[in-house]
């Protein structure tokens, strides 16, 4: 296929999925097998409601080879896998030394999705509840990112906003009021009590349920505002879905099925309500039970699909560098009037 015409699919592929406001939100520790015993418990109202008005799995995968918290959040940011020649390669799950950013450790800049919404002259923002999410704001901040050579120099400070909270209702509130005031185009939001109850108590354990009670209550609230104010309404697509699931009180083992099954929920402006993989036949393979090498011909839905999927919501080409969903055809909708996906 010529150069030419993969830049019309993908420019056909945007106009469909066009928002103003993207938000993707990741549910630390979200396991599908749990996510879905609650749900038909009727103990999630907020993400009962996304199984019946998203398009959506609960068969996602994570990275395959790390299954554990900041190198998958890299990959969703990034949209590259852990390791290999065109990874991102950071592997370690704790708060970053003082001097490290993900380029001095891959000895090369390596961009994210921050960078193609700033670039362009986009609001981006970080809400995290882990204190190790600080390799993002110390990667893209004004000493370390990448200059802005897209029409308007923005600068190289690739977020405008980075707010940490201990606590997710805490974090939720912040978020609201920025949205409500000076609202980011390009939003990441990261909710930890999932996986900080799994280790302790272990997944699928009452601590562990409560944990995503909770996290649907900020789900709800974070709906609500999508679906009511006045400049969101319309205009904003929800993506929710998580590093890793667990067994246990661990998730270390990336062969583990409890581990690398996650749900991948779209929702909003632009969304058909169904399944993910009707919608993306002959792109994307429902693994079933397996999990897929990167070397398969065609790949399950994974979470590092996000960094290019949001930049596609918001008619922008991918992440520089980047080795997943690079030719944004992860479609949300059953089909659109030229079906660019179905001309691959």
């Amino acid at each position: 296929m010529s150069r030419w015409l993969s830049l019309v699919l993908i420019l056909f592929a945007n106009w469909a999925h066009s928002a103003d406001y993207v938000i993707a939100i990741s549910v630390d520790a979200l396991g599908s097998q749990y996510l879905q015993a609650l749900i038909q418990a009727d103990q999630l109202p907020h993400f009962k409601q996304l199984e019946m008005e998203a398009a959506y799995t609960l068969n996602a995968r994570t990275d395959f080879d790390i299954t554990v918290t900041l190198p998958n959040h890299t990959s969703m940011i990034t949209s590259r896998p852990i390791l290999g020649p065109v990874g991102h390669h950071w592997v370690k799950n704790t708060d970053p030394a003082a001097d490290m950013t993900l380029h001095s450790n891959r000895g090369a800049y390596v961009a994210g999705v921050f960078d193609v919404a700033h670039d362009h002259s986009l609001r981006t923002g970080l809400w995290a509840t882990k204190t190790k999410f600080s390799l993002f704001r110390i990667s893209y901040d004004a000493g370390h990112g990448a200059p802005d050579m897209t029409g308007e120099n923005n600068g190289p400070n690739k977020l405008d906003v980075v707010v940490y909270e201990l606590a997710s209702p805490a974090l939720t509130r912040n978020f609201i009021t920025t949205m409500s005031t000076q609202p980011c185009q390009a939003s990441l939001i990261h909710f930890a009590e999932p996986d900080s109850a799994g280790h302790t108590s272990g997944w699928g354990n009452e601590a562990y349920n409560n944990a995503l009670i909770t996290i649907d209550t900020c789900l709800g609230q974070i709906m609500d505002l999508i679906a009511t104010n006045s400049l969101l309404k319309g205009k904003t697509t929800l993506i929710v879905t998580a590093d890793h699931g667990g067994k246990g009180r661990n998730h270390n083992d990336a062969d583990e099925p409890l581990n690398y099954t996650i749900p991948f929920l779209v929702w909003g402006a632009g969304v058909t309500p169904g399944d993910l993989y009707d919608w993306n036949t002959g792109v994307r393979q429902n693994p079933g039970t397996n999990h897929p090498a990167y070397t398969d011909p065609l790949q399950p839905i994974r979470n590092s699909e996000v960094g290019n999927l949001m930049l596609s919501l918001l008619n922008l080409g991918p992440i520089p560098g980047s080795a997943i969903n690079t030719r944004q055809d992860l479609r949300i909708t059953r089909s659109t009037p030229a079906d660019p996906v179905q001309a691959h």
